[in-house]
């Protein structure tokens, strides 16, 4: 992960929360995990955040735990829903986070954090996080031209979307779409 970014969202972790604790729900997201993900199964939130997504998962029935590579965001989970599990690992190795473990794995709006040569390390281990016939839903935002930093230094790469499917190699693609979403980053 991007050292940089992680430091940023560190710094700024109570301000990023209260952004996205007053963003309007992502229902799409949410239809579309509904859809996708297996009820009552194991789930895990990687970039997990404030915990609104983990918290809202774990609310419809499905126990989640939620990692992310921000201190100051995993605190900022762990007390503004003390009732759920939230630690710290960071994309790729995700260290502390066991394989094989979890039905539905989410992964949203992350992985453009990365430097372009973790992508595939990143890719193959949220799927061997899977069990057998478990689902990942990957997601990230797409930077026009280049490589950038946005003014508080978070980083997002700009990739061909063939970096992410070739590392998927072997899994069944459910839906690979483009799609536009009015939520701010």
């Amino acid at each position: 992960m991007d050292c940089r970014t992680i430091e940023t969202y560190t710094s700024g972790a109570a301000s990023y929360a209260a952004e996205w604790a007053n963003q309007p729900a992502p229902d799409d997201l949410y239809a579309r995990l509904t859809l996708y993900f297996r009820p009552q199964e194991r789930t895990v939130d990687i970039g997990c955040g404030s915990g609104r997504d983990g918290a809202w998962l774990n609310a419809h029935g499905y126990p989640t735990a939620g990692y992310d590579a921000s201190e100051g965001l995993v605190r900022q989970a762990a007390a503004g829903y003390p009732q759920y599990d939230f630690g710290l690992a960071t994309l790729p190795e995700l260290k502390g986070v066991s394989a094989a473990s979890f039905d539905n794995v989410l992964c949203e709006t992350v992985i453009m954090h990365l430097p372009i040569g973790q992508f595939g390390p990143a890719c193959r281990r949220l799927v061997e996080l899977l069990k057998p016939g478990g689902v990942l839903y990957l997601s990230w935002r797409v930077t026009g031209g280049g490589s950038a930093r946005d003014p508080a230094g978070r980083l997002y790469s700009a990739f061909d979307p063939a970096l992410v499917t070739d590392a998927l190699e072997g899994a069944t693609i459910a839906l690979d779409e483009e799609a536009l979403t009015s939520s701010p980053p």
